[in-house]
Formats: structure tokens, sequence, C-alpha cells
């Protein structure tokens, strides 16, 4: 027993587990455990090292892979002056790579990615005492809240401390940010999305609990920026996690603290003028305004003429950042002894009630008054407009949402572009896209300066913007420009939620309608959503929205075919029912085609086949007539294929499957394309063709990477996991298997509760099982149940077993193949599937599994049908 299982034991035992829980969990024997318990120290262990020879380099070449990841092998041995066998450092250099490329930092710029580490443009400055103490905190406290009034920099030294110490966290660092959340009750959720994984929600089990799931055992840093206006959500959730989790660290950012037991309060203080070892020498504040003036003027430098007047802008700007940094912007106006002369004027006749808050955010609020003032009339009507918007936005939001007589469409990029030079707004560029946003302070000062009528006419605007850009999504959804509308849905979810919000405060018919078409699109949770906010929102209408008509129908109808996913049955059959009894003697043909489509599908996961090839039939008709509905009928012939699929006609599933892609292909479309080729291998894998189930697993997870289709990734990889048991990768199979059943509950049921999919999961697990016994598969199935969402799909599309090192071809060595492993190598290679095998050499099918195993194994290779490449 090592110190890390020894200390691993003693932690779980002291948050009351037991000998026999602590056993199974740990997968040691309870003798083992008992025995640990009695030692008060960590046990010496005296067992042989063993490993490679190159192992003493792994931190001289985890350090080189860290400054360069694409370093080739040759200059690592080179760099590390090794001169032994060259294939042993590679087996180093390719283990610490699989290391590394299994943490979050490893996913950057991929759809899926997890939410990063922001990175700021500009240097960090006079904040290493913080550091060196938050440093420290992070190794005793669990809870650390960064305090401070706005602008002092809290984010900033959140986000500095996370970079800076990431490599203490083996789980990564998640940065969510909550400023732009207006709903205590979507707390959790915010978190789940910031935690880069699916909501890991069941219809019975709350959002805090699917956090607390996901976090029970990970040594992970989470920082939750922005908190005091949900304060109290965020309080109770902390609590939680710290009450029922094991390692995980939170750092909270606030201006008012959590007021909670495990708290560890951390005041950031100003940034001190001048140092303390000489009342001369230039402190951080000043370092600071050197830097940001020499942003704003090419040259500047603290002289000796102007050290004084700098020291005293920096005094009267309470040494606070974003008051420094605003100051320096109006240097391409001001000389700075100007500058010192307006701050003097201002701060003097300054007055601002603060209830509660410290003198210093007085000093900032001074600083936001007077960079108003200093705006033209145009810019600071502008600014108040802008403060509508949640999170980023772009020029063409800006121009439609808060152009009109008042301020003119035509003069909203010069008043932009005049905010962003007085840093009023932030500019950010991705992808070739130029956004904006406000930083939280400057947006609750611009909303302070909305007249009642304004904000109301804003948020009106803001709602309105919201519908028609989901109304040009769905328009949009099933051609080449489906992307770039998922994209666009994706980078505005929080003004949707925002939008949504805004109607529930002041739900007037207008409003509601304006809602409930936003909510009503039946895929926002494959791109604005999750399946459950999806079914948090359409309740909500529902509930306000109870009177008879198309618009209740509608939002019913998609209600129905989320309730479906989620697998309860019982509540997608009533407000389908509803829907229907709505939309029909209102002649809304789409809604009744819509709602019979989903009564179908929650029929046939029900099990009632008859009936739900009844309905299906019926709903098809009905989208014949119904020529403007394409992604319905795509989706219900979908849905078709795999009602084919499980009744074993298969030659009339893939006519569905294939009309789809066919479809798809021809308009460009990429999402329903996914399915259309998940129904291939699903048929391909009902036809025991493995190799081509397998096949177009593949692509269709692939094509769901730029999507965050949950619910189709989930389908997707169960698929994927089936056909990889069938082709005798079992220890691939279990981990895959075991992804998607924790996939599963971020939105429902396991396999939407439908037991003919819950058995035909039992089926290919019982065989992996079989093939690598209770303890592996077991071990697999956690493992499988601990990946994010970027970790299972660059696990699922990972191509490590093709035998690449360096770009080098790797010499396969069939010799170490025995005789009869040999000849099972060259019948998988030929394309025969295990059963085959088995009865062509006539020996058990459980037999031919094992070989195949040791196949793989002994090539080193990860799918079955690699094989035949490596054999040539």
């Amino acid at each position: 027993m090592n110190t890390d299982e020894w200390r691993e034991v003693h932690d779980l035992h002291h948050q009351g587990m037991s000998i026999k829980a602590i056993a199974a969990h740990l997968g040691m024997s309870r003798n083992t455990v008992r025995r640990a318990l009695t030692f008060a120290q960590p046990p010496q262990d005296h067992r042989p090292r063993r490993g490679s020879s190159a192992d003493e380099l792994a931190p001289a070449v985890a350090s080189l892979l860290d400054e360069d990841p694409e370093i080739s092998i040759a200059e690592i041995q080179r760099r590390v002056g090794w001169s032994r066998s060259r294939n042993t450092l590679a087996k180093l250099v390719h283990r610490l790579r699989e290391d590394l490329s299994s943490s979050p930092e490893s996913f950057e710029g991929k759809p899926f990615a997890t939410p990063q580490i922001p990175t700021f443009a500009t240097s960090f400055i006079g904040r290493d005492r913080e550091l060196t103490a938050l440093r420290t905190l992070l190794g005793e406290k669990r809870l650390i809240t960064i305090s401070g009034p706005g602008g002092i920099g809290k984010t900033r030294l959140a986000v500095e401390a996370a970079s800076e110490f990431r490599r203490a966290f083996p789980d990564g660092v998640r940065f969510v940010e909550i400023a732009s959340l207006h709903s205590p009750t979507l707390m959790p959720q915010t978190v789940v999305d910031g935690l880069g994984i699916a909501s890991r929600d069941r219809p019975e089990q709350s959002t805090d609990d699917v956090v607390i799931e996901f976090l029970r055992h990970k040594q992970i840093l989470i920082v939750l920026d922005n908190c005091e206006h949900m304060i109290d959500a965020c309080a109770r959730l902390v609590s939680k996690i710290l009450r029922y989790t094991t390692r995980a660290t939170i750092v909270v950012t606030s201006r008012e603290t959590l007021s909670i037991p495990e708290e560890h309060v951390f005041a950031v203080p100003s940034l001190p003028t001048i140092r303390e070892e000489s009342a001369r020498a230039v402190g951080a504040a000043m370092e600071l305004f050197e830097n940001r003036a020499a942003a704003v003027l090419s040259g500047f430098a603290i002289t000796e003429s102007n050290n004084e007047v700098v020291r005293r802008i920096c005094t009267q700007l309470d040494g606070i950042p974003l008051a420094i940094e605003l100051a320096c912007a109006r240097l391409t106006a001001l000389s700075v002894q100007d500058l010192a002369d307006r701050l003097d004027h201002r701060l003097d006749i300054l007055t601002v009630g603060n209830r509660g808050g410290p003198t210093r955010h007085q000093s900032l609020q001074a600083t936001v008054d007077w960079s108003y003032e200093l705006c033209t009339p145009n810019q600071q009507q502008l600014w108040a407009r802008l403060s509508v918007f949640a999170g980023v936005f772009d020029l063409s939001m800006a121009e439609q949402v808060c152009g009109d007589d008042d301020v003119v469409p035509g003069e909203i990029l010069d008043a932009i572009a005049g905010l962003v030079s007085k840093s009023v707004l932030r500019r950010e560029e991705s992808l070739g896209r130029v956004r904006f946003r406000m930083l939280e302070t400057i947006r609750e000062y611009g909303a302070g300066k909305l007249t009642s009528a304004d904000a109301e006419k804003m948020r009106t605007r803001h709602l309105r913007w919201c519908s028609d850009l989901v109304r040009a999504a769905s328009e949009a959804w099933t051609g080449h420009e489906q992307q770039a509308a998922a994209d666009s849905l994706r980078g505005n979810r929080a003004n949707l939620r925002l939008a949504l919000q805004t109607a529930f405060s002041n739900p007037t018919p207008q409003m509601i309608d304006a809602a409930a078409e936003i909510a009503s699109t039946w895929f926002l949770w494959s791109s604005a959503f999750s399946v459950r906010e999806h079914r948090l929102w359409l309740t909500r209408i529902a509930e306000i929205d109870r009177a008879p008509s198309v618009r209740r129908s509608r939002v019913l109808a998609t209600l129905g075919i989320v309730l479906t996913m989620q697998g309860d049955r019982a509540a997608a059959n009533e407000a389908l029912d509803e829907a229907l009894l709505l939309a029909g003697p209102r002649h809304d043909e789409a809604t009744v085609a819509f709602a019979t489509q989903s009564k179908g599908l929650c029929t046939y996961l029900g099990g009632e086949f008859e009936s739900a090839q009844n309905l299906l039939l019926d709903a098809l008709h009905r989208y014949e007539h119904l020529p403007g509905r394409t992604d319905l009928l795509w989706t219900l012939h979908i849905e078709m294929g795999m009602f084919y699929s499980s009744t074993l006609d298969t030659a009339r599933a893939i006519e569905h499957f294939d009309f789809v892609r066919h479809q798809a292909e021809q308009s460009r479309e990429r999402w329903m394309l996914s399915y259309a080729i998940y129904g291939s291998g699903l048929v391909a894998l009902v036809n025991e063709q493995y190799t081509d189930a397998l096949r177009y697993a593949l692509e269709s997870l692939t094509l769901k990477r730029a999507f965050d289709d949950v619910v189709g990734t989930t389908l997707v990889t169960d698929l994927l996991g089936w056909a990889e048991a069938a082709a005798g990768s079992a220890e691939r199979s279990a981990v895959l298997i075991g992804a998607a059943s924790e996939l599963w509950s971020s939105f429902g049921m396991q396999l939407y509760g439908s037991a003919h999919w819950v058995q035909l999961r039992a089926r290919f697990e019982s065989s992996a099982l079989a093939a690598i016994g209770d303890r592996r598969y077991l071990d697999c199935q956690r493992r499988g149940a601990a990946m994010s969402l970027p970790d299972l799909v660059e696990y699922a599309l990972d191509e490590l077993g093709q035998n690449v090192v360096e770009g080098e071809s790797k010499p396969v060595v069939t010799s170490t193949l025995t005789q009869r492993e040999s000849e099972v190598a060259r019948l998988v290679a030929q394309g025969l599937s295990n059963k085959e095998i088995a009865a062509r050499l006539v020996i058990s099918h459980r037999t031919v599994e094992g070989h195949v195993e040791r196949v793989l194994r002994k090539l080193g290779l990860i799918r079955r049908h690699q094989i035949a490449t490596a054999l040539g």
C-alpha cells in the first residue's frame, strides 16, 4: 500500500464511508482497508519499483512537452542527453502526451471544449504578494472568497491564480461566469454549463445533485466569478458542494461575502502607490498607470517631472485598477496634469450613496461618472441602451436593438468605436468576428441612466430581437447555413435567457407570444439550452399561458418531445394529447403532425410497436401535405428508421435513413446528416456488420462535434460501445458504455427509459463483461463515467492505435503473437466476425474474444478494424 492509497482510505473513512464501501470504491480487499486504518502514518512502501529505465527523466520530458507539445523524439533525446534505447524514450513520451491530452486544457478551440480560463491582452501588474498568499490558501482551504469593490481586480487575480496553480489540480480548472445570470433558479445549471459537462440531471434529481455527482471525488478548482447579485443562490450551492464532495476547491469573486462557515475571505487591497521599502519608489498602482498609459500614448513613461502627478492621480483613484485604466484612456485628450486637475474637481463634488459599500467603491463610481460625462451625448445614450444585452453583442445587434430616431443606426458604429476607446466597451475577436462586452459595473451604471420608459422599450426590442434570431435559425436549420445558426444560438445563450426572463417579469400577451416563439422551437436543446433548461422554459410558459390557443398547442407539442427524450412518457402523453386537442379544431396542421409524430415516438419507446407504427405513418402522411416542415419530416424519417431497426425490418429502416442522408447531403446540412449516418450504423449493428457499425458511428460522432447535441452524442456513444463489444474490443466498449450511461443521466432516463433499448444494451454489455471479467469491466465503466463531454469525444475519436509515433511508421511485431493468435488475426483482417471465426476454427465464441483482445494489446491497437492495416 502506498501513501496515496493510505491517505485516500483515511479520507473516505473520515467522511463516514464504511469499510466495505471503501474497499469497493478503491478496488482493494476489506482486510487491506482495515490494515490501513490501523496506521496513524502512511506505511513504508517496500515494494520494488517497477517501470521503465527512462522514468527518472519524466519530469524533464514533461517540462519539454509543456513548452513545446510538438517537439520531436529526436530533439527530446538530444535535450535530455538520453543515450539508451530510443524506443524506451518514445514510450515514455507517448505516455506523458496521453496524460497531457487527458487534461481539460487540451481541448481549447474545439466545439465541445470545456470552458477555458479567460486570457487578457494586458500584463498582470502589482499582485505578486496576493498570488503568494492565494497559493498558501489553496493548499489549506476549500473555499476562498476574493472580495472587494467593483473594479478592484478580483476577477483578474482569480484568473491569474487559476492559471498559475492549475498544475496542482489534476482534474483541471473551470471558470464559471455568473455576471450575466439573472435568475437564482438557474444558478446550478449555469455551474453545470461552466463545468463543461452535460447537465447530469434526471427528472427526479435536482441540478444541485448533478453538480455534486460530477465533483464528488474530483481534485478540481472552480472559479465562480461575479456572484454578488446571486449571493444567496451561490452560498447555498457552494455549501452543498463542500458538504458532499471531497476534493473540490472553490474560489468565489464577489463584492459581498457568502457568510457561510467554510468560507475564508481574501480581501483584495488597493494597489499601493509607493513601495514599502522606499517612500519615493514607484508602487504597483503607478506601474499599472505607466503600462496602461503607454498603451494609449506610445512611449509614455514615468519621469522625475511627472512622478508626483502620477502618484497623486493613483492615490486619488484609491489604487483601483479599473479606475486607473479608465483614467489612462483619457490621456488621448488630456495631459497628465490636466487629468490630475479634473480628477480633483470630480472627486470633490461627488456624493454617492452606497448601502454598506466601502469608500473605495465611491471612488470607482466617481471615475465611471466622470467617464460618462466625457462621452458625447450620442455615446452616453448608446452606453445606457447597450446595457440591455447580457454577455456579448456585435455591431449588428446594437444597430437593430438600440437604433431609432434618437440613436441613428448609421451613427452607432462611430459611437461604439468611441466607447471602445474610452474603455467603456471591451472588444473581443474570435474566428474573424468582432464582439463587444461591458464590464458588469459599467453595464449596471448604464442601465441606471435609462428612464423607465426607455428601459421598457429596450427590453421589448431585445426580446423581439431574440425571437427573430430563433426564427432565422429555424429557417436556416435544414440548409448549409445551419452551422452558423447553431453558433449564433450558442453564442447568445445569455441573451436568450435574459429575454425569456424579461417576458416572465412582464407577461403581457405580446411578451408571452415572443417568449413562446423562442421556446417552442423544437431543436433549441441541441444548440441554445440543455434539455432540462428547455423543459423549464416551456413549462413556465405553459403555466402562465393557459388560454386555449394555437400558441399554447405549439408550446405543449414541443414540451411533449422534450419530455419524451427525458423518458417521462406519462407527462409527455398528457402534453401531446392537449396539443392535439387544441391544434385540431384550429386547423393548425403543422402542430397536429408534429404532436402525432412525437406521440408515435413516445409510444414506440414505450414498447407499443403496432400503435406507434400507425401514429408514425399518420404523421408521415400529414407531412406530405406540409412542404414547409422539412426539419420535422427529416426527424420523422430518422425515428421511423429507428423503429424499423427495432422490429428487425432493416431494409425499411435503411430506406428512411438514406432518405435523410441524401436530402441532407444535397442541402449541405450536417446535424440531421449525423443522425442519418448513425442510423446506417444502427442497421449495420443489427445485421452483425460490426466494422461498418464502428465506421458509421465514428463518422456520425465527428459531425456532432460541431453542435451542443448531448442527446445525439449520447446515442452515438452507446452505439459505438455496442459495436466495440461485438467486434471484440471489450475494454473500450466498457469505457464508452460507462460514459454513455452517465450522459443519459444528463437529460433523463437511460436510453429514453425504453425497456427494449435497455435490453439491447444489456446484450452487448454481457458480451464485454464475459470477455474481461467483473473487476476490469467496472474499472473501465468508472473511467468512462468520469469523462467530461470533451474527454469522451476525444477518446472515442482517438487514433493512437494506428502505430504512428512522431510521424514515423512504427513496425508491427507479429512475432509476439502465438500461432493461434496469428490465425485469429488473419481472419479478423478478412472481415470475419467473432462468431464466424469460432465456427471456422471450431472453438468457443468466448475463446475467440480472448484471442482478439490479446492481439489488440500485443499489436498496440485500440480497435478491431485496425488489425487489417497492422498486418499489411
